[in-house]
């Protein structure tokens, strides 16, 4: 075999980060050693696999075409070595975790420990977005999805779900009142999402319905920076129990119309794309957060 996986590696590594000097860092290489493994591996293929230039990198056809077969080399590697390792009966390897940043930073970082003293031979990757991601493409093993899931191919496990709230700080409520109506929301700040458009339609009950949809006065893309408006007294949000559970505890946050509230739970699964056996790394992440929140109400997953 002419090319090496260290050279796969580095191919594949520099389109899923971008760059070579951020595939560098991921790899703990020099961007100059990653640069050489490039031009190595495209000088045996004969072809050009990537088109650099002063600000990006683009995959040629070719290189689009040795990227998929790179990435099925890479995994079939990757599953060799579990199997080694179950006939050790000890699960190890890179797992990859992605979740929106709200659930990453207030559900899954408090786990981490007691997880890395059960199984220290996985080596965890965590990654936060905001949007779904692509598991395939971003090379990710287990994503935790908030919400009801769109049609898909990947298969979902059920872990717990999760209350949503209108929320707001003493503060904001001594300096503006507290709504006495689900109406009277309009004359106050209410802080929105930039998207999805779903997620302004709050759990309130009124004559014309169970939702109330809403004109916000301030938007945000990210849920903890509309738990930081919040507790600054920018305003009103409407958020899961899991994000802001320690702050109602604490009296940091308020519910309003908690008489008008409807019991609207999100649902919150872990989906993942493998359709053969689930690795062994996966199955017991999997089981340690159903063992975490599976048995947990609504109310206590925060």
């Amino acid at each position: 075999m002419k090319t090496n996986l260290d050279e796969m590696l580095a191919f594949v590594t520099v389109v899923d980060s971008g760059s070579i000097s951020a595939a560098a860092e991921q790899l703990q290489q020099t961007a100059s050693g990653v640069s050489r493994a490039l031009s190595r591996l495209e000088e045996k293929l004969a072809v050009t696999l990537l088109r650099r230039t002063t600000r990006r990198l683009e995959l040629t056809e070719e290189g689009e075409v040795f990227l998929a077969q790179a990435r099925r080399i890479l995994d079939s590697v990757e599953e060799a070595e579990e199997q080694m390792a179950l006939r050790r009966q000890v699960p190890a390897g890179r797992l990859r975790v992605n979740t929106a940043s709200p659930f990453m930073l207030h559900v899954i970082v408090p786990l981490i420990g007691e997880f890395r003293a059960r199984y220290p031979q996985i080596d965890l990757e965590l990654n936060s977005d905001d949007r779904f991601i692509d598991l395939l493409e971003r090379r990710t093993d287990l994503a935790i999805r908030i919400g009801v899931l769109p049609d898909s191919s990947l298969h979902a496990r059920p872990l717990c779900a999760s209350r949503r709230r209108v929320l707001a700080s003493p503060a904001y409520l001594r300096h503006h009142g507290m709504p006495a109506t689900v109406e009277a929301l309009t004359e106050h700040s209410l802080i929105g999402f930039t998207e999805p458009e779903s997620l302004n339609e709050w759990p309130l009950r009124h004559a014309q319905g169970e939702r109330w949809k809403i004109t916000p006065t301030l938007r945000a893309s990210s849920g903890d920076t509309h738990r930081a408006l919040a507790l600054a007294g920018q305003g009103i949000v409407c958020l899961s129990d899991f994000m802001c559970g320690a702050d109602l505890a604490k009296g940091d946050l308020v519910e309003v119309l908690a008489e008008q509230r409807t019991e609207l739970l999100q649902p919150i699964n872990a989906v993942y794309y493998r359709n053969s056996a689930l690795a062994s790394r996966i199955t017991c992440f999997l089981d340690f957060l159903s063992e975490q929140m599976g048995n947990k109400s609504a109310d206590t997953v925060h």
